[in-house]
């Protein structure tokens, strides 16, 4: 195989789900188009790594400081769903059964991992929802308005790592007077990843949410 094609086949099957005989497929396709085509698609690439951002409040991929889901003023400030990664974001989306806004945490608690709670973004979180009510407090003596967040909901994974997760961050909450804390119902099987599951029973999951 000539050098510069088995290079582009190493790099392509570095990607996750991606063999050496798909890389090679897509190697060939690329070949294939159009030369501007081909610079098109490699600067898209080069572009997302170097000037994706993460949204400053939920985390979430975004091309701004802050995300378009957590500027939209049209949803729900008062709902914080806390999510896992990017991925159960987009799931929830496709949805169209939930209106709030998001908290991805960037992983679950798993000791076996390595990863603790330091390890995510649950301090931010904490923080986020004391200050969202301390903001609310001192706009109502200014007469000013602000939307405190009134319920988190949990949309894990069902799994011991997720309801270890849960579990931890409730504790953390559960000092706040006045927070709702749910999390999404059962439809979903245990042990399956979210970013899985079929729409339907994943907003069903969302609408049928049981209070903890």
């Amino acid at each position: 195989m000539a050098v510069l094609l088995d290079n582009a086949v190493t790099q392509f099957s570095r990607l996750p789900g991606i063999g050496r005989k798909t890389a090679l497929r897509l190697v060939l396709h690329m070949l294939r188009q159009e030369e501007c085509d081909v610079t098109e698609f490699a600067e898209a690439l080069t572009r997302l790594r170097r000037e994706v951002k993460y949204c400053c409040r939920c985390h979430n991929i975004s091309d701004t400081e802050i995300c378009p889901i957590c500027s939209d003023r049209t949803r729900d400030e008062s709902t914080v769903c806390v999510v896992e990664n990017i991925q159960d974001v987009l799931a929830i989306e496709h949805t169209q059964q939930y209106h709030g806004l998001y908290h991805v945490l960037g992983g679950v608690i798993s000791p076996m991992d390595g990863i603790g709670p330091k390890d995510l973004e649950i301090d931010s979180l904490i923080e986020r929802v004391k200050a969202s009510r301390a903001a609310a407090d001192n706009s109502s003596e200014n007469q000013l308005e602000h939307v405190p967040i009134k319920e988190v909901i949990f949309a894990l994974s069902s799994t011991m790592e997720g309801d270890t997760t849960n579990f931890y961050i409730t504790r953390q909450l559960q000092t706040i007077s006045g927070l709702t804390l749910s999390v999404i119902a059962r439809g979903i099987s245990v042990g399956d990843e979210l970013q899985y599951t079929d729409e339907v029973t994943l907003g069903r999951s969302i609408l049928n949410r049981t209070r903890i």
